[in-house]
């Protein structure tokens, strides 16, 4: 899982919902780019990231992608944010022995406008949250930075500092992830994506 390094946050605001990565792409302590993508769009409602080995979470965006696609056709609308995570959750559980080497972390707003986060181990186990979700090889640093900053109902650019902060400072503590970050945050009407600027050392 630190092969690659790299860590993402999900985070949950007042009608809002914020995903975080770290830019940085490497192996082990050599740091290769600063391009690699880690977290992704499904519809403008719904964002999930992987954080662990770099080809299966290339492989799994692709399969997930797919699944959406296939969804659509069959259904004949969006795939709500639930549904997605337990899309997900049952696509990591089908290899069980012999699982992808990621870890995923979904963000989204529900239907009725309620923000929605969760994160899952290798294997598809779900942990829904009421306040963030962490993965990664900073995921200890980031439990502290986000225990201490986040708080209940932020508006959305208070979310978007409060995870900014916490995605700096923690990553500032772990060899294997930084180099900047990407911060989007998800509100009913909008999303916004902005880029961070860190250390490179």
């Amino acid at each position: 899982m630190s092969y690659n390094g790299g860590c993402l946050i999900g985070m949950r605001g007042k009608n809002c919902v914020a995903i975080a990565t770290d830019r940085r792409f490497g192996v082990q302590a050599l740091g290769l780019t600063t391009e690699f993508q880690k977290i992704f769009p499904v519809n403008d409602k719904i964002w999930y990231g992987l954080a662990g080995l770099g080809t299966d979470v290339q492989t799994l965006s692709e399969k997930f992608t797919f699944k959406t696609n296939m969804y659509k056709l069959n259904e004949d609308r969006e795939i709500g944010v639930k549904t997605f995570a337990h899309l997900v959750s049952s696509t990591l559980y089908e290899k069980r022995f012999g699982p992808y080497y990621a870890e995923p972390i979904i963000v989204g707003i529900e239907k009725d406008g309620r923000p929605f986060i969760c994160s899952m181990d290798l294997i598809g186990c779900i942990n829904f949250a009421e306040d963030f979700v962490v993965t990664g090889t900073a995921s200890e640093q980031l439990y502290g930075m986000c225990e201490a900053l986040w708080e209940p109902e932020l508006e959305a650019e208070d979310l978007f500092e409060t995870i900014s902060q916490a995605m700096m400072s923690a990553t500032n503590r772990d060899a294997l992830s930084g180099w900047g970050g990407v911060v989007t945050v998800i509100t009913p009407d909008k999303i916004i994506t902005r880029t961070l600027k860190g250390r490179s050392d």
